[in-house]
């Protein structure tokens, strides 16, 4: 009975085409009527217009960020010149009133806790935008910098005051424009981590000087090498790194200024142009004085002019400045350059020795905290110099002849032509060249330079020096044919030079002389025959100490970088093929029109739209306005 009722039971079922299932009669039913409900409803939908797709919110930051830097920057002149227009706001006020240096913000208010707020505390601080962050309509971010350090500011729409409405004091705010911010200090309370961010919350916010041209994001920063010397504003803007490099540089200068001052010492000023390219061993520049008709040499020392204020009485000089040469662009050199010199009367040179040890190895202290520093070469090496004194110190002649291995000419005969024939041979023996003129003062640099510099990594002093390669030094004491001098050098670059200075005007008009017959033979950097500074002589130099340094490679060594350009603010580049061929200026974009000054008539249809009326009065105009 039971094989009976279960075969009734499977008669009564019926297969599920789709599933492939046997069912009940009203289980099949009720499975068909779905499925044609389900039809009908995707007919129907497909049948239906599409619905157009919520677009999410697009800010207008990021659609200019998809814009070229040209198309940014003329739409930004636009923007900006109606501002200018209408003053709602005025883009370029005159001033902002700042009271918090930002330095002393993050220090002063770095112990307040995540959520606690100092509403009472008005802050008002100037910075430029580096990121702006929108968050809906009524939340704004910034990240500011100033001075060296970044704050955040959080912007929120309860807390404004002053007239000017939330979305209008921020919708004219782009990255790289300079904004004044007044608020109070706080830290932010983050849902996702539990400490918050030291901010300034923003009561206003007033654009003080709008950024007409896009800013290098912060990922990919500024890193262009040519470009950053060339545009060094914008690298100061965008890398911390040089900006340190300068700050560094100017304290280097200040100790060095206090160093001396606190040694009796009076900083002077010497003439930058002179009759005469004299007081080092450099090719000059040669400019032209127009009213006196003559041409005047970019001085390469000051050295001359030095030594005459110490016969003047003037014991103790020193002088921080530009000098100027004209010679070749390299990792290490420049057309125009920083120098500290001083002269000491009655000191010689071992009192100028030890005066370099203090300066130098305190200033390292005093700047890097410690005597220790590390270098890094174009090629990678990486040197460890200790700059504490005593410094080590290498005798010039003995140092060539244990490369060489051979002896020397005696001193006395350095300057003749046996000694020019003997040099060629080392340097032909030794495998080193020099470009003509072969000079026995060039042909000894150059034994000097590939023999005795390239063991001087820690600082250290070259001396015993012929007579014939320094004309301004004083024979020495001991050792005919070689002069009391010595030269400083460190990571196998030379950083000082110094000597105890010819005070014989008779020896000094041999020298000079000596220094005229090598210029005949074609050293263009062999010094003139100042007849001044001989005179100067005559009326007595005491026995006095001169020294030189070169500031610019010493900050090289000091910020561990081996190129000079990444520590002058404004390096000599060459000039660009295209240089602002292809960009138009602000007032172009924007259609304003030059204003007709006084002395300057309007155009004509054939004459050039600026033409003097009378050159001689518009000169006298310049020159009384410019001239105290």
């Amino acid at each position: 009975m039971a094989d009976a009722g279960g075969a009734d039971q499977l008669a009564n079922l019926h297969l599920d085409e789709v599933t492939g299932e046997k069912v009940s009669k009203s289980e099949l039913k009720k499975r068909q009527k779905q499925r044609q409900q389900e039809e009908k409803k995707r007919e129907k939908a497909a049948a239906a217009p599409a619905k157009p797709k919520a677009e999410k919110a697009v800010s207008a930051e990021e659609e200019e960020s998809q814009l070229t830097p040209n198309q940014y920057y003329e739409i930004r002149c636009g923007k900006i010149q109606k501002l200018r227009q209408t003053k709602t706001p005025n883009p370029y006020p005159h001033k902002f009133n700042v009271t918090t240096d930002l330095r002393d913000f993050l220090q002063r208010y770095e112990s307040i806790k995540t959520g606690e707020h100092l509403k009472d505390v008005e802050v008002r601080v100037g910075g430029r935008i580096y990121t702006k962050r929108v968050s809906g309509t009524k939340l704004v971010f910034y990240d500011i910098r100033a001075e060296g350090v970044k704050v955040q500011v959080m912007c929120q729409a309860q807390e404004v005051a002053g007239d000017v409405p939330f979305e209008q004091q921020h919708e004219h705010l782009r990255r790289g424009d300079i904004i004044g911010i007044i608020g109070y200090p706080g830290r932010t309370a983050p849902r996702n981590r539990p400490e918050g961010e030291l901010s300034i919350f923003a009561r206003e916010i007033i654009l003080l000087t709008p950024c007409l041209h896009q800013i290098p994001s912060e990922h990919y920063g500024f890193k262009d090498q040519e470009q950053r010397y060339r545009q060094r504003y914008l690298d100061l803007i965008m890398n911390d790194q040089s900006r340190n490099v300068f700050v560094t540089r100017s304290k280097m200068i200040s100790y060095i200024r206090r160093f001396f001052d606190e040694k009796d010492f009076v900083e002077v000023e010497t003439p930058m142009m002179n009759a005469i390219a004299g007081g080092a061993t450099a090719k000059p520049f040669v400019t032209h004085h127009n009213d006196l008709d003559m041409n005047l040499f970019m001085r390469v020392a000051p050295e001359l002019y030095l030594k005459m204020l110490i016969v003047g009485g003037l014991e103790r000089v020193y002088e921080l400045g530009r000098q100027f040469r004209n010679e070749g662009i390299d990792l290490t050199h420049n057309p125009e350059f920083t120098t500290c010199e001083f002269y000491m009367a009655y000191a010689d040179v071992y009192d100028v020795m030890n005066i370099t040890e203090d300066l130098v190895s305190g200033l390292v202290k005093h700047v890097t905290g410690s005597y220790q520093t590390t270098f890094h070469t174009q090629t990678g090496e990486e040197y460890h110099v200790n700059w504490e004194k005593p410094w080590k110190r290498i005798d010039m002649i003995d140092a060539l002849e244990k490369a060489c291995g051979e002896k020397f000419p005696p001193g006395e005969e350095l300057h003749t032509t046996a000694t020019n024939d003997f040099l060629k041979r080392m340097l032909k023996k030794t495998k080193v060249e020099c470009t003509p003129p072969q000079t026995n003062a060039r042909m000894l640099d150059k034994l000097v330079g590939e023999f005795i510099e390239e063991t001087c990594i820690n600082p250290t002093f070259i001396t015993g020096h012929p007579q014939m390669m320094s004309p301004l030094a004083k024979y020495h004491r001991e050792r005919p044919g070689l002069c009391e001098r010595f030269e400083a050098f460190v990571c196998k670059k030379e950083i000082v030079n110094a000597y105890t200075e010819l005070n014989d005007p008779f020896d000094q008009r041999l020298r000079f002389e000596e220094q005229a017959r090598q210029k005949d033979q074609g050293d263009d950097e062999a010094q003139m025959i100042d007849e001044n500074f001989c005179t100067s002589l005559e009326f007595g130099l005491p026995p006095t100490g001169g020294w030189g340094m070169g500031i610019d490679r010493l900050v090289m060594f000091l910020t561990d970088h081996y190129s000079i350009k990444e520590v002058l603010a404004f390096p000599f580049m060459k000039e660009e093929a295209n240089q602002g061929k292809d960009k138009k200026p602000a007032a172009e974009v924007v259609g304003i029109k030059p204003q007709v000054e006084e002395g300057i008539r309007e155009s004509s249809a054939d004459a050039p739209p600026f033409e003097l009326v009378d050159h001689e009065l518009y000169s006298a105009q310049v020159a009384h306005v410019r001239r105290p």
